[in-house]
């Protein structure tokens, strides 16, 4: 199994996508800590990992907070005895569907201050002890990619050029330690977007029509590319982007 004997903190762990790295995680022999402000929604992953044989953890975490980030991250040191990955796929609270025209400052800046504020504090406690053991990977997800007409984002993209930065300034500190920081990049995944939702069939008609496979990244897909870039077989990727948009997002 990939990630034997690792333990990973997944934040945003009770989320779509979270969840999906979470049980690709555990599939693969971790030890999985969840991590978010809902307990339920976490512990409904935990107990899809723990049916199937896995072992996870669960922790009401405000990974806004620094002083929440930290003790958890000191708490999970203690348990385990260390943090091999660390993946931050909280929510942002962005607003999409609206120019930047008509966007209040407010909706416009709240992804780009949540995105550097929790990267920042995730990334930062996680360091702090893979720095001690010599290794470990942090992940981040989103990745940059060109404006499309008629796609308003607001402030998203600007977030996810700001947790670029990051990765590429982290991946520079933290090598000599040892420690990798990869991130994941989709160009879209249409399981993310709920049922009934009004626009979907054309949401996921143009992710799909932008992608050179034909099709979009699934869940399962985001899981098992995480679970091998965390890996030790991906141990010479840095400073990199893994690409799995289908060919949507050009390298």
């Amino acid at each position: 199994m990939l990630l034997e004997s690792k333990n990973t903190v997944i934040y945003g762990g009770g989320g779509v996508i979270g969840g999906a790295v979470a049980r690709a995680f555990a599939r693969e022999g971790a030890t999985v800590f969840l991590a978010g402000r809902t307990l339920a929604r976490l512990e409904k992953v935990a107990e899809e990992i723990r049916a199937a044989g896995g072992v996870a953890r669960t922790a009401e975490v405000d990974a806004l907070d620094a002083k929440m980030v930290d003790e958890h991250a000191d708490a999970v040191v203690a348990e385990a005895g260390s943090i091999d990955v660390s993946f931050n796929l909280i929510s942002h609270g962005d607003v999409q569907g609206t120019p930047m025209a008509d966007m209040s400052p407010e909706d416009y800046e709240r992804p780009v201050v949540t995105a550097v504020r929790t990267m920042f504090l995730t990334s930062r406690a996680a360091a702090r002890h893979m720095r001690r053991q010599g290794s470990g990977v942090i992940l981040a997800f989103g990745g940059s990619g060109h404006p499309l007409r008629d796609y308003y984002l607001g402030g998203l993209q600007v977030a996810f050029e700001a947790i670029e930065s990051m990765r590429r300034q982290l991946a520079s500190e933290l090598g000599p330690h040892g420690v990798r920081v990869v991130t994941l990049r989709t160009g879209g995944v249409p399981e993310t977007i709920p049922e009934g939702f009004e626009g979907r069939e054309a949401i996921v008609g143009g992710i799909e029509k932008m992608t050179m496979l034909g099709r979009a990244a699934t869940l399962d897909d985001v899981g098992n590319v995480a679970a091998f870039v965390a890996s030790d077989r991906a141990r010479a990727m840095t400073a990199a982007t893994a690409n799995i948009s289908c060919g949507s997002l050009v390298d």
